[in-house]
């Protein structure tokens, strides 16, 4: 059974505003962290419990180059992003999004 994707708009606006600083850093450097998120995602439809379980039923898939988190929730037919957060951010920001749910 192949699971869908639901990547919710604060999702993307993580990946967006972090795409945008590693552009600023280094030019190309942007597409090599997208490439690392989608490694990650597509493992996560693959083998959606392949991850710990960290709140809840929220799990954490972790970029192998990058120092963010993949923080998503496993549907009945659906994973569901709700994050993309650098590690040292402040955790609060994607348990809000549990609440949001």
């Amino acid at each position: 059974m192949t699971l869908h994707l639901l990547l919710r708009p604060e999702a993307r606006a993580d990946l967006r505003d972090a795409y945008d600083w590693y552009q600023d850093q280094r030019e190309g450097l942007g597409e090599e962290f997208l490439h690392e998120v989608r490694v990650v995602i597509d493992r996560i439809l693959s083998t959606p419990t392949l991850y710990q379980q960290i709140r809840g039923e929220v799990r954490r898939a972790l970029p192998r180059r990058f120092p963010y988190g993949v923080f998503y929730l496993v549907e009945a037919e659906r994973v569901v992003v709700l994050a993309v957060t650098h590690q040292a951010r402040d955790p609060e920001v994607w348990r809000q999004r549990i609440l949001e749910q």
